[in-house]
């Protein structure tokens, strides 16, 4: 099979880029483009894993926001509370002036606890998102 490459454009804030630039000399890619194309295939793989999570589920929704977003924080509470027979438990936690962590512990149905995770993905204002989920009772030895 063929595989033709498609260019494309991106626009991306300067710093974003120069942390990208480092990692990717770190890492020993031979090119950005090798090294988007990498993450490119990541982001796919961890979209089809959440896509996958059915069943009672223990999960963790990790995410880091910029506390200044107007009305972020609101919606960020009003989601929890909407959902507050999934959530357990959250901690919220100030990692500089402008950026904060909140971990949100969450005990249901899997698909639910995917559908709380995308809706805070798409609030403007979110840096990062990241859901883990296990299965009780699952045997770890």
């Amino acid at each position: 099979m063929d595989k033709q490459l498609v260019r494309t454009c991106v626009s991306l804030p300067n710093d974003l880029l120069d942390r990208f630039d480092e990692i990717i000399s770190e890492r020993g890619y031979s090119s950005r483009s090798e090294a988007i194309r990498d993450a490119i295939r990541n982001y796919i793989v961890n979209y089809k894993w959440m896509t996958e999570v059915e069943g009672e589920r223990i999960g963790i929704i990790s995410l880091v926001y910029e506390h200044d977003q107007r009305g972020l924080t609101d919606d960020l509470t009003e989601i929890q509370h909407i959902h507050m027979g999934l959530i357990t438990s959250s901690v919220h936690i100030h990692l500089d002036h402008d950026n904060c962590l909140e971990i949100i512990m969450l005990h249901g149905e899997g698909k639910s606890i995917k559908e709380v995770a995308e809706m805070v993905m798409a609030l403007k204002g979110v840096k990062y998102v990241k859901l883990n989920t296990i299965s009780p009772g699952k045997d770890f030895s």
